[in-house]
């Protein structure tokens, strides 16, 4: 028997040695097992470079065994795997003291205990699964061995350091410190290693940030082990405070998820797709973001929803809240959701107007007017005769709004809207001058922005650079100059009534002691409140309203969403210079003639023109002069593309090979209305006045 036992170990044991040798040929070498496994790890920075979110695992920098602190290296051996030093990857006192184990909780359902050493450990997490079968233990004792025979000691140790899960997504001891201390593992200190070897054990129980004294108390179980081991004497341990150790404050915001929902799937079209981790950097400034949250927050109505979107002056997105509270519901109503704007719309009517040959100052009559129909009422019930474009615009006067869209086509004012970026649905009826259309919060604030940005079109964008963990470049966005919209004295015609609006109509909510420019918008049965508006380079849009679309009692654009917006706006421009408006109107010459000057089809400096202004080019025109020299091209920045214009809003088809953008000759003056003075005693007084009612 003895023989036959002793034959069985001989086999086994060669079984064994095949096994290992089998398994040791295809391990990979140590500069691949360096490499991060499949599951891309995605980082996402703000713009101050500050790291607030990140998908996927998280490896952090690759540190050699020189780099470890003794410290780490020491805590982790200690608490880990005693005598790693000596063992052929498998610990024959571990496996004993684990079949006692075993054999006195049999029956018990409790797992083996103390058998897994370091390279056991790493040959689980580098090539197994954790499911605990006794066929995936047998493997992990070969692989082990196997390590073991291929390795060094050096080198295995280095491997289970930067690979080791440490809880929170981390991966490696440079991970783990960056998560939980706020700096690389280079500078650990004996305490921070005392918490960090303790996470291996059970990462999500003993981590600090999830209960702190429990961490604590095993950095205590850690220190003593290291003192029983001979690494540290117990004066090192003693003077060891655990609890002392600063934690890194938590960067991430759960509003900011709202933001990183909406940029990170654009990076399918900007990189191509890979695995390996990347670092993506953004435009959001966590600070605006904190104020933009804390002012929906505070000023939302309860159970209603709030939006916010802030935009810089080309584009770059600040500070994005799609709901008052991304846990409870990750709907972003920034970005996704469309409502209708109410009065906010008005922005498109007035453009209209001002470019088909209205002064901010011409006289109009607020009264009563039916047009197809349809008779708009002003929510003060109230009509206040003649006044002036500035003042309906600044009271959002309704009948006056229904007036100018149905003398300047409805069809003009949908044109308006497409041009400035609003993609949603646009019907041409008569109530849409009042914000009848629905439209995204995103939209509507790039709208405002353009008028900001003196009528040059603005993109919103949250992706400003891409790289590899390792700073190689795979994407770096461009600046981009922009469209052209509508002519500058247009852009400073309507920031003229804008401006006027925050100043004495009725987003006077909406004063921060600085120059503002913003609309109210709401809709029927107060289901919808909006304040859209631009101050120092910034602009914010702001919306609230329910889910489900039902009136909210006392919601108006000009109440909680202006308060908002200026509890907001007063922190994110503070750091910002102060900026004066550029409302100055230099209108140009077809504006300036005599009405009986400007007749259809006249010749102009410019040329002749169409019954809808537009130039008429005959042959043999845009010769070269008599000399054959042709005049240098003069480069005054953006020019307004008529044609594109018209492709935009689908009036024309975009012809294969088109030409240039060309500069738009305005349409004939229109007729000056009646030089009719507003009596100040008439002059609305309620700041709601104007709010939408379709």
């Amino acid at each position: 028997m003895a023989r036959w036992g002793i034959g069985l170990a001989i086999v086994a044991l060669v079984a064994i040695a095949v096994a290992v040798g089998i398994a040791a040929q295809r391990i990979p070498s140590f500069e691949e097992l360096k490499k991060s496994p499949a599951g891309q790890t995605v980082r996402i920075h703000a713009a101050d470079g500050t790291i607030f979110f990140s998908l996927g695992p998280n490896y952090g920098r690759w540190l050699t065994l020189r780099e470890t602190p003794r410290v780490m290296q020491d805590a982790m051996v200690a608490v880990e795997d005693r005598r790693f030093r000596y063992h052929p990857g498998v610990d024959p006192v571990g496996l004993a003291r684990a079949g006692v184990f075993a054999v006195e909780n049999y029956g018990s359902g409790r797992r083996m205990q103390g058998a897994s050493t370091i390279t056991q450990q790493l040959a689980r997490n580098v090539f197994l699964s954790n499911s605990y079968t006794w066929s995936r233990k047998l493997r992990e004792m070969v692989l082990a061995m196997a390590l073991e025979w291929k390795f060094s000691k050096d080198e295995i140790l280095e491997l289970y350091l930067n690979k080791v899960y440490f809880g929170g997504g981390s991966y490696g001891i440079d991970a783990a410190s960056r998560r939980f201390f706020g700096h690389s593992a280079t500078d650990m200190s004996l305490s921070e290693a005392a918490v960090i070897a303790g996470l291996v054990k059970a990462p999500s129980r003993y981590s600090p940030t999830a209960d702190a004294q429990a961490a604590l108390g095993r950095a205590g179980v850690v220190l003593n082990v290291m003192v029983d081991a001979g690494v540290i004497t117990r004066a090192q341990a003693d003077a060891a405070k655990p609890a002392d150790v600063e934690l890194a404050q938590e960067t991430g915001q759960n509003s900011a998820r709202y933001f990183t929902d909406w940029a990170l799937p654009q990076l399918d079209m900007l990189i191509d797709e890979g695995n390996e981790p990347i670092d993506v950097y953004t435009t959001i400034d966590l600070d605006m973001q904190r104020a933009a949250t804390a002012a929906i927050q505070a000023n939302v109505p309860s159970g209603v929803q709030g939006a916010l979107v802030s935009l810089d002056r080309d584009g770059a997105v600040r500070a994005m809240v799609g709901g008052s509270d991304y846990v409870a519901s990750n709907y972003n109503r920034a970005t996704q959701a469309v409502r209708q704007p109410g009065s906010a719309w008005k922005l498109f009517v007035y453009m209209a107007a001002l470019e088909a040959g209205y002064k901010v100052d011409d006289e109009v009559v607020d009264e009563p007017v039916t047009i197809a129909g349809w008779s708009p009422r002003n929510s003060s019930g109230r009509f206040a005769g003649p006044m002036s474009l500035r003042t309906a615009f600044a009271y959002s006067v309704n009948t006056v709004a229904a007036k100018l869209g149905s003398e300047i086509g409805f069809s003009a004012v949908a044109n308006m809207a497409r041009r400035f970026g609003i993609t949603t649905p646009i019907n041409t009826h008569p109530s849409m001058v009042l914000g009848s259309a629905e439209v995204r919060v995103i939209d509507m604030t790039a709208a405002f922005a353009a008028v900001a940005r003196r009528g040059v079109s603005v993109h919103p964008y949250g992706i400003t650079k891409v790289t590899t963990a390792d700073g190689r470049l795979l994407y770096q966005r461009k600046p981009e100059g922009g469209q052209q919209l509508v002519d500058s004295w247009v852009a400073a015609g309507i920031t003229d009534l804008l401006q006027t609006a925050v100043n004495t109509g009725t987003g006077r909510a909406a004063q921060i002691g600085r120059p503002v420019a913003g609309k109210t918008g709401t809709t029927s049965s107060n289901k919808d409140g909006w304040f859209l508006g631009f101050s120092s380079g910034l602009t914010t849009g702001v919306w609230m309203g329910r889910d489900d679309a039902k009136p909210v009692g006392g919601l108006q654009g000009g109440r909680a969403p202006a308060k908002a917006f200026a509890d907001y706006m007063r922190i994110a421009v503070a750091r910002r210079p102060v900026e004066a408006f550029d409302t100055e109107v230099k209108l140009p010459e077809w504006q300036l003639e005599e009405d009986d000057g400007a007749m259809f089809g006249a010749p102009e400096e410019d040329g002749l023109v169409d019954e809808n202004g537009m130039p008429i080019e005959l042959p043999g025109m845009g010769l070269p002069p008599d000399d054959g020299v042709a005049p240098p091209p003069i480069d005054d920045g953006p020019v307004l593309d008529q044609q594109w214009i018209e492709e935009q809003t689908g009036r024309r088809r975009s012809p294969e090979g088109s030409g240039g953008p060309k500069t738009v000759q305005p349409p004939p003056a229109r007729p000056a209305p009646p030089a009719v003075r507003i009596p100040p005693a008439r002059a609305p007084q309620d700041s709601a006045a104007g709010e939408v009612r379709p």
